[in-house]
Order: structure tokens, then sequence, then C-alpha cells
């Protein structure tokens, strides 16, 4: 048929329908120098029993965000059948070259899976995986929870995070598992560049769709991998897919997550030259509009002053710059404001 799709080049072993427990791995096709029928194994675990949603948990689109790849390879080593009503699919570490690299960028095609959905079977490896997870994984699908840092790149406040949905039952639904999953906040956020998401390609799907943020600068945040731990588990006790009430008190005595929004472009600030960043506050500090969000300075150039840069938003600070030094271009701090919906929705 003219019209008709193309089928994913990748492989799974695993019977999605089948009762009980099953690990195993997704195959996607890597040609290279030394195997020229060689595959990549990506870890696909499935827990099913009874009646009731199925829920898709997902660490490492990106490499080098460990915080979510820890959490859901220990509920898939111990979650069982006896407890579960539904059906539990957890693959920790969906980007397997990126994730063994330790890099963002996937090392086969330098391309972020996380901005080719939803992907193309005949493209790069990275469009290979996007149209498998957008096209055999997400079909079966009713919630998904995808688990990100902000890697190398940066560092954030924990939280979850969802897109301002236009369909008010669907973004209702959305914030209660968000208020489940019981990180300290819940960003309601307009991104720079959305559209080719994970998070966007499930929205399509009318599935209710939560990402997180649980830390970043390259290192295992252990309140981030505690948070990730606990929210997982939270959201199956939300659904019922296993026995229990969410737990939702915070580390400081907060009964619940404060939800929060990145409304616009205002929020975000962005170095104007390459150089090395200093960051004036960390991450959770109260922010004014028009106070320093850091200094760029110029160490191998005496005579250049450093360029300071504000922020242009009011609010707490939610993601500040890591890596120090930065190109032109790169976010350096996102501020996020308390949760107004009749202000979001009249963008």
């Amino acid at each position: 048929m003219a019209n008709e799709k193309p089928a994913s080049r990748v492989r799974c072993e695993i019977d999605f329908d089948k009762a009980g427990r099953q690990a195993g791995y997704a195959r996607a096709p890597l040609s290279r120098n030394t195997s020229g029928w060689g595959v990549v194994e990506i870890p696909v675990i499935v827990v099913k029993n009874g009646a009731g949603p199925t829920v898709l948990l997902t660490g490492g689109v990106h490499g080098d965000e460990y915080e979510g790849q820890i959490a859901v390879s220990r509920l898939a080593r111990e979650l069982r059948p006896e407890q579960v009503q539904g059906r539990v699919i957890m693959m920790p570490a969906v980007n397997v070259p990126a994730v063994l690299n330790d890099t963002r960028l996937s090392p086969v095609d330098n391309r972020d899976m996380n901005r080719c959905f939803p992907g193309d079977p005949r493209g790069t490896f990275s469009e290979m995986l996007a149209h498998f997870m957008d096209g055999v994984i997400l079909p079966m699908v009713d919630v998904s929870v995808d688990l990100h840092t902000c890697g190398h790149s940066g560092d954030s406040a924990p939280s979850t995070n969802m897109h301002y949905l236009p369909d008010p039952a669907i973004r209702e639904r959305t914030m209660a598992m968000a208020a489940a999953f019981g990180a300290p906040f819940n960003v309601v956020f307009s991104g720079v560049d959305e559209g080719a998401t994970l998070t966007s390609a499930v929205e399509r799907r009318g599935i209710v769709s939560l990402g997180t943020e649980l830390g970043g600068w390259g290192r295992v945040s252990v309140e981030g991998v505690r948070i990730g731990e606990r929210g997982v588990r939270n959201v199956l006790k939300q659904l019922g897919v296993i026995e229990g009430k969410p737990e939702t008190v915070q580390r400081d005595g907060s009964p619940a997550t404060r939800h929060m929004m990145v409304r616009d472009a205002s929020c975000y600030a962005f170095a104007p030259r390459g150089g090395l960043f200093e960051p004036r506050q960390v991450v959770g500090e109260r922010i004014e509009a028009g106070q320093t969000a850091g200094f760029l300075h110029f160490v191998d150039d005496i005579d250049t002053p450093p360029i300071e840069v504000v922020h242009r938003a009011s609010g707490l600070l939610w993601m500040s710059s890591g890596p120090g030094r930065v190109q032109r271009g790169d976010c350096v701090a996102v501020v996020m404001q308390d949760y107004d919906e009749a202000r979001f929705a009249h963008i």
C-alpha cells in the first residue's frame, strides 16, 4: 500500500500481552566495522497481572542523566506480578549508546534522541529508536513517566514537569499525577524546542505524560534518586496498579507538591557570548527581575571585563547553568513562578 507506514527496524522479543514478569531486550540494528549485522540491546522489563492501566517508566533517554536510570532499574528488579493490577513497562536505559558513553547525545550519530520524535525507521540511529518508541511502545500506554535531570548542562530544583495542555481533562489528570508523584515542585512549562520530544509524542496520542528534572551537574543526586524512586511508586499507587497511598510529604515538612510554571521566554536567560559563567544563585532561591543571574568571564583576555547576565522575570530559580564554560546561546538560568492557569491560558 502506498500510504502504509514503514515498520520499525527494532525487534523486541517481549510478549507485552503475556501475564507475569518478562525481562529481555529490544534489538536495534547497528552495522559497524567489527560487526556488519550488529545490534544494540535495549533492556525492557514488563510486569503484567490482572486488569488495569499500562504505565511506561523510562530513564536514560539522555545518557548523562542518572537518577531515572537508577530508579527505574531498581523498580524493575523488585516489582513482582502478584503486586500488580495492570501492566508496567520499564525501560531504564532507552538510549543505550548514550548511557554507556555518559553523554546527552548519542555517540552513534551525535543526535539528541529527545529531539527526534516521532522518528524515522530509515533515519539515523536516534531517529530509528524514536520511531520504535513512538510507533511500537506508546500505542500500548495509558500513562508515561519519563525521568530526566539537567545532566552535565546544569542543575535543577527537583521537580516533575509537563506542558500546558489545551484539553482541560488531560491537563487536570496530568497535574493530579504530578501531585501524586510528590516531587517538591511540578513545573508547567513552555520550552525552547518541545515539538520533537518524547513528552510531545505522548501528548499527541492523548496520553498522560509526566517528565522530571531531578538534579544535574553530571553527578548522581542522593535526593534526586530518593524522589525518583518514591515518585514512580507513588504514580503506580495513584493509578491502583500497586497497593498503597502516595507519600507526598516533603523534606521541609510541606504536605504536597508546589505547582509552578515557566510561562514564556522572559523566564529564560541565555549567554550572549562564549565564556566562563559564574552563577550567583543556586536552584530554589528567590529571584527578582533585573537581579544578576551571573557573570561571563573571559579569563584568557586580561583587558576584557566580565559581562553581567540578568534575570528578566521574578520567581524561584528552577535551573542553573552547570559546566562553567558556556557557548553563546547556552541557557544559563530558568526562573519558575507560582502556577496561574488564567495567565498560562492567554499566552
